[in-house]
């Protein structure tokens, strides 16, 4: 049976240890006017000025968690803003986004091409996608192309997805769980 098309980025579900997800995340900072546009379900990378940025699809950046929403006061209207996106180039000081950073959660991240079994265990970089501002949500998938067992690909994929209409491995957009491979916070190495 066909897959059925969600993209949603990275979806947190579970703990590597096989307990639930408590909907932890962590404040972090985006610069003011930074210009592109991050959105729930995006992977987001530590800066050297204190703040995070999205993390591009195809490159070796690490990752310090998914993106899960932000806060900001809109220059404009004066109004606290919560969204489940940051749309890019807000010029305010107080933008705060909220990130599922625990190096051991899982997620569940939709796959762009088949992944056969056999793909399971190895390391794999994100499409570089833009979401979709009506939701919020992000449209990144897994690259399957990108196969490999380079340690600073961004994720891993650990197992399929048991949801009986995203898991066939013989066509697109099946579900796959991922833990995050190139973590910041397990390198130790800083900005």
């Amino acid at each position: 049976m066909a897959n059925k098309t969600e993209l949603y980025g990275l979806r947190p579900v579970r703990q590597l240890n096989g307990s639930p997800f408590i909907n932890a995340q962590n404040r972090y900072r985006i610069a003011a006017d930074y210009g592109t546009s991050i959105y729930q379900g995006d992977l987001v990378e530590p800066q050297a000025d204190g703040t995070i940025a999205k993390h591009s699809g195809g490159t070796s950046g690490q990752v310090v968690g998914v993106f899960n929403g932000c806060f900001y006061t809109d220059p404009t209207t004066q109004k606290p803003t919560y969204s489940n996106y940051y749309p890019g180039g807000v010029a305010a000081s107080d933008i705060t986004a909220f990130v599922v950073d625990d190096p051991d959660a899982v997620f569940l991240v939709d796959a762009d091409s088949a992944f056969p079994r056999s793909s399971l265990y190895t390391n794999y970089s994100v499409t570089n996608t833009t979401g979709v501002t009506q939701t919020g949500l992000s449209k990144v998938q897994l690259d399957v192309s990108t196969a490999s067992t380079n340690a600073t690909f961004a994720v891993q994929a650990i197992d399929i997805s048991q949801d009986p209409d995203n898991s066939d491995t013989t066509t697109d957009n099946a579900n796959i769980l991922v833990r995050i491979n190139n973590h910041f916070y397990r390198s130790g190495t800083g900005v």
